[in-house]
């Protein structure tokens, strides 16, 4: 066999030695990929070992992360560090190589997948980064920023809804540096997928907008790039449907009994001979796969020399867009404006969704990084940047991105963005469909991103709309997310330093949980917000503390009033982030929250789950436990006992 077909087959064995060896994994998929994976890294793509978050390098997501034995092979071979002792440790602790591909934790992976259809969703993202940053960046001479994004997904990845909302956006934006790899060999974990996904996926792309190839023989690596090398020329995304053989070589291949076990030990010498490799040694690269691989990776070196080269000229020539693009790229941000009363001050009262569409319209002059969207409800979620274009398929150089009604999708591509780099995105919908934003959310926060998650009426107060819009446990849930700021505020200050600490939080999202109905501006906010939770009203000796977030803060301030009438002295919390406050040293949090103070209540007119880590076994947890109803707002919180009057009557029977 040839030396590319070697190393093929030395891929295809690797990743299988290294499932046997954790005696965990799924060998299917590097069996019946590799050659299209291998034609990828040797022939295609642009890439830097030696500098692998080099910004115009092409992107390469496995959409189908269980197959990261494969994956890991290939960064090897291509000397992205991990060693051969690394592929022994495959999916063992702290090793480098998990079970599926985890963002910072392994040098050449661009995106943490392994939830089906996520990194599909998430390369789409890319791809529309890359297209705004060359609008902003290149010149004629100087192609800063021209590479091509790549995803290899599976019937999993392409049986979720997520890709199919992620695909129709590509394919109406015309992504034409965007090109999609299915791995198509009709088999899942429950066998032949012939009675649950029969579909011409072909034409279901050619519909959304992508060319689209077949590939017949999945061995065929002459095919697959030269039909790569033609998706290239077309101004579309495009979908490349390459027929494998799932567990190619093996005792299983073609059945379900290859995608999530190992083949078995004694398996390994009827494939090594398939395949056609007459070693003995387990774990071996023979020299001739070494030699392809390193002369491929230098010839990817020289090439980013030659950018690197291109990129000192352009430093010279066009030193204000470098500049510009330096302060993108290292993601500096605006700290004198942030601290300043221009950004934080406002004349009049308004719903905190509002006072968000003001700091987004004081920011955008000012942090010229920041692009988004929202879900189809940019006026209800007021999150559109006045004045600025659409990025759209005639205008990449718009910074408002309209995702149409795709939620799901909508938050796996804002991370694609965020992951691009150079780039604070923010996306946008109501509170109650942050459900639908839960698995994206969880990734950002896995991977580190600074990503603003604007997400608007906040409470029952929707009202009219009825229980299917008034989120109860959504914010709960929220503050289960590890490396999560879930932020609501109380006024349009809080909401202010909220947004300064979206932007100064480099590794961690942030939640904006706003609301529909008007908050008055409270006098009694101040800076201590950026600690998450601070005393809004001090009592020397208090008989009790109330705790509350957002709307809840001013009810608590003047249930505080009218229990001092009475004779009984109140100190006031406002928890605008459980997370940045939990994160306090003790001595602040006890001075906040005293110990010698038994008499604890918090207010928040959602689920009071988790409440009683700050108010104890004998707290009183003031919230809604149930589903909501449809009437005007105000009645709803009459309903529950949102009022001055009832929060009192409430807190005298507990004390």
């Amino acid at each position: 066999m040839n030396n590319k077909q070697l190393a093929i087959n030395t891929i295809r064995l690797l990743s299988v030695e290294m499932i046997q060896k954790a005696n965990s994994g799924h060998p299917g998929l590097p069996l019946g990929a590799s050659p299209m994976a291998f034609t990828l890294f040797n022939d295609i793509m642009h890439f830097s070992p030696s500098h692998s978050d080099w910004i115009n390098r092409d992107r390469f997501i496995l959409s189908a992360g269980h197959g990261s034995s494969m994956l890991y092979s290939i960064l090897h071979l291509f000397g992205f560090g991990l060693t051969i002792d690394d592929l022994k440790q495959f999916r063992q602790y702290n090793s480098l190589t998990p079970g599926h591909p985890e963002y910072l934790h392994t040098k050449g992976i661009d995106a943490t997948t392994g939830p089906l259809g996520q990194g599909l969703s998430m390369a789409v993202g890319m791809a529309i980064a890359q297209e705004y940053m060359a609008s902003q960046f290149n010149t004629e001479d100087h192609k800063i920023f021209d590479n091509y994004t790549y995803t290899i997904v599976g019937d999993g990845c392409l049986e979720e809804g997520i890709t199919n909302e992620a695909s129709s956006i590509a394919g109406s934006l015309k992504l034409s540096k965007f090109i999609c790899l299915y791995d198509s060999n009709n088999i899942t974990i429950e066998g032949d997928t012939h009675n649950i996904f029969s579909e011409n996926v072909r034409a279901r792309y050619e519909a959304l907008g992508w060319e689209t190839y077949l590939i017949e023989d999945g061995n065929d690596i002459e095919k697959i790039k030269e039909t790569i090398e033609k998706a290239k020329t077309t101004d579309k995304p495009s979908f490349i449907e390459i027929k494998t053989k799932i567990g190619y070589g093996s005792v299983v291949e073609g059945t379900a009994k290859a995608h999530g076990a190992p083949i078995g030990k004694d398996n390994i010498p009827s494939l090594k001979e398939k395949l056609g490799l007459d070693f003995e040694e387990e774990f071996h690269v023979p020299e001739e796969v070494k030699e392809l691989c390193e002369k491929s990776a230098q010839e990817k070196e020289d090439y980013y020399s030659q950018w690197e080269k291109m990129f000192e000229d352009y430093k010279i020539k066009h030193k204000d867009l470098y500049e510009k693009l330096n302060k993108f790229l290292s993601g500096e941000i605006n700290e004198e404006f942030l601290n300043s009363n221009e950004f934080s001050t406002f004349e009049k009262d308004d719903a905190t969704r509002s006072y968000s569409h003001v700091l987004l319209n004081r920011l955008k002059d000012k942090q010229l990084n920041i692009v988004g969207g929202s879900a189809d409800l940019a006026p209800s979620n007021k999150t559109f940047m006045d004045g600025l274009d659409v990025f759209t398929k005639d205008n990449r150089s718009g910074r408002n991105l309209q995702f149409g009604v795709r939620e799901h999708a909508m938050a796996a591509i804002t991370n694609g963005i965020s992951l691009y780099g150079g780039l604070i995105p923010y996306c946008a919908t109501f509170m109650i469909f942050s459900d639908y934003l839960k698995p994206a959310m969880r990734l950002s926060a896995l991977m580190k991103r600074q990503v603003i998650y604007v997400l608007t009426h906040d409470s029952v107060c929707v009202g009219e709309d009825g229980p299917t819009h008034e989120p109860i446990e959504q914010l709960a849930m929220l503050r289960t997310i590890p490396n999560l700021n879930t932020i609501r505020p109380a006024d349009g200050f809080e909401t202010a330093m909220g947004y300064k600490i979206a932007l100064e939080s480099k590794e961690t999202p942030t939640a904006l949980v706003l609301s529909r109905q008007t908050l008055q501006n409270l006098d009694e906010t101040n800076e201590d917000a950026l600690k998450g939770g601070y005393i809004v009203k001090k009592q020397d000796n208090p008989d009790l503390i109330i705790i509350a977030t957002g709307s809840e803060v001013k009810l608590a301030l003047d249930a505080s009033k009218k229990l001092e009438e009475e004779g009984i002295h109140a100190q006031v919390v406002s928890m605008m982030c459980q997370e940045i406050f939990d994160k306090q040293p003790d001595d602040y949090k006890k001075s906040v929250i005293r110990p010698d103070v038994e008499k604890r209540v918090s207010i928040e007119c959602l689920s009071t789950y988790g409440w009683q880590k700050y108010t104890g076994l004998n707290g009183l947890n003031i919230g809604i436990n149930e589903f909501g109803m449809s009437a005007p707002g105000e009645e709803i919180l009459e309903h529950f006992g949102f009022s001055t009057e009832k929060i009192v009557d409430k807190i005298k029977s507990y004390l």
